[in-house]
């Protein structure tokens, strides 16, 4: 069963105090009674968990006064007025200037008690907002590290524990999950931060290309080198060199890369010099090297040579509970750069954070909180699980089609080529499907 959260009950009327305190605890929740508006103040703190339900009418301080009070306190504090028929003109205008809402007595039981269970919720809202972004202003500025659940924490224990060894580290994770961020981590944990940090997509340059930009090489070494290039190995001396999607390196730059990881020296192309490198290597794969049926033409004594430690990054799925500080922190972010108010995450959003599969991990996340802060989205999540089973079988499945295709457009950040080769359907058949869908493929490809 659900845990209410307290209520705060002020009255000066004894038999009524105990009478309403009797209906709430009854409906479940915990009750705080108090017989003046002065020792309820003097034991609320700010930061209050649940509402307060004040009569208006007390000696003293009365409850429009003990409202104001609370509301400089905490304008989001929702405070709810009991009052007879001759105040229920003050009591709208204290719903005008920020009440919670009033009830006239006498009042029926239910009405009550229904009034607080709103009030309750939006309380438990506010409250879960306001500690969300707490923490996302101390979480450290290095996603995915960003996160509470065990499997971060462990993951922040390894990178701390071999930050300084220099061994060179094989990054396991799924596309989007952060590979590049841990390497960066690494970097800045260990000695080598005053180095630089250099890195490197194989499988974004040809196989032409690709020995010129890891070694270098010296002018005339080839037809174009018009002049002298330092590789990217020899800029990574002294620091630390990525090498992501290795996979994808060409065979006989696999084993040069061998060499290199062996000796710590390269040779330019174009010269007989031998240069003496220091680095520490990190690279990254999208497919599992550890199994032979998967590798293809990778060479297993380079895999071996990079797996002296392999790092693992959980997938967002395998850590749900990090999700809405994540999407916090990337809406913040997404606030300052497009100059929006940051949101807070409304119950349709956080049922989407956790109910959603984020095939494209933190990259998928990031832009999804891009699109809330933009107004382009609100959550694609039913209101209600009885939604997916509504309507007759055609609209069913023109839902569940409408959100396959989003989900695809989410996890290759809306690249038209990428999401086709995903959905496997021609790209014709995709924009035809767009448009009767009624789906802008340019929500999903915000700029970074």
């Amino acid at each position: 069963m659900e845990e209410l959260p307290p209520v705060a009950l002020i009255d000066d009327d004894r038999d009524l105090r105990r009478a309403t305190a009797q209906t709430l605890e009854l409906a479940g929740f915990a009750v705080s009674a108090f017989a003046d508006a002065r020792s309820a103040l003097d034991a609320l703190s700010a930061d209050f968990p649940g509402p307060v339900v004040s009569d208006i009418r007390m000696p003293g301080i009365d409850g429009l006064q003990l409202f104001a009070m609370l509301k400089e306190r905490d304008a989001d504090l929702p405070v709810i007025l009991m009052t007879g028929h001759g105040d229920i003109p003050m009591a709208v205008q204290a719903l005008q200037n920020g009440a919670y809402d009033f009830i006239a007595k006498p009042f029926p039981a239910d009405r009550l008690v229904q009034s607080v269970r709103r009030a309750s919720e939006k309380r438990r809202l506010v409250m879960e907002n306001r500690a969300l972004r707490q923490a996302a202003e101390t979480a450290q500025d290095g996603l995915p590290l960003i996160g509470q659940t065990p499997a971060m924490e462990n993951l922040r224990s390894i990178l701390r524990h071999i930050a300084d060894t220099d061994v060179d580290v094989l990054v396991a994770g799924e596309t989007g999950s952060g590979k590049e961020v841990v390497a960066q981590t690494l970097h800045q944990w260990s000695r080598r931060r005053r180095g630089h940090f250099v890195a490197l997509n194989c499988g974004a340059l040809p196989e032409t290309v690709i020995e010129s930009e890891l070694f270098g090489h010296e002018a005339g070494a080839f037809t174009g080198a018009q002049k002298k290039r330092i590789g990217r190995i020899e800029h990574a001396s002294g620091g630390t060199l990525f090498l992501d999607e290795i996979e994808s390196m060409p065979a006989a730059t696999q084993v040069k890369m061998l060499r290199v990881l062996e000796m710590r020296e390269i040779t330019p192309l174009g010269v007989n010099e031998v240069r003496p490198v220091d680095l520490r290597v990190v690279a990254a794969a999208k497919i599992d090297l550890g199994d032979p049926a998967v590798r293809g033409d990778f060479r297993e004594d380079l895999y071996y040579r990079l797996n002296v430690v392999t790092i693992s990054i959980p997938p967002l799925r395998e850590r749900r509970d990090d999700i809405p500080l994540l999407f916090l922190h990337f809406a913040t972010r997404a606030a300052t750069r497009f100059k929006r108010e940051v949101p807070d995450i409304s119950p349709t959003v956080r049922r989407h954070l956790m109910t959603h599969a984020w095939p494209g991990n933190v990259r998928e996340l990031s832009h999804f909180a891009d699109r809330v802060v933009l107004g382009l989205e609100s959550g694609n999540a039913p209101a209600d699980p009885s939604e997916t089973t509504a309507g007759t079988l055609p609209e069913r499945l023109e839902r569940y089609e409408a959100q396959i295709i989003r989900d695809a457009l989410a996890a290759n950040d809306g690249d038209v080529r990428r999401t086709i080769e995903a959905l496997g359907i021609p790209r014709k058949t995709f924009y035809d499907k767009l448009q009767r869908h009624g789906i802008s493929r340019s929500g999903y490809a915000v700029g970074k």
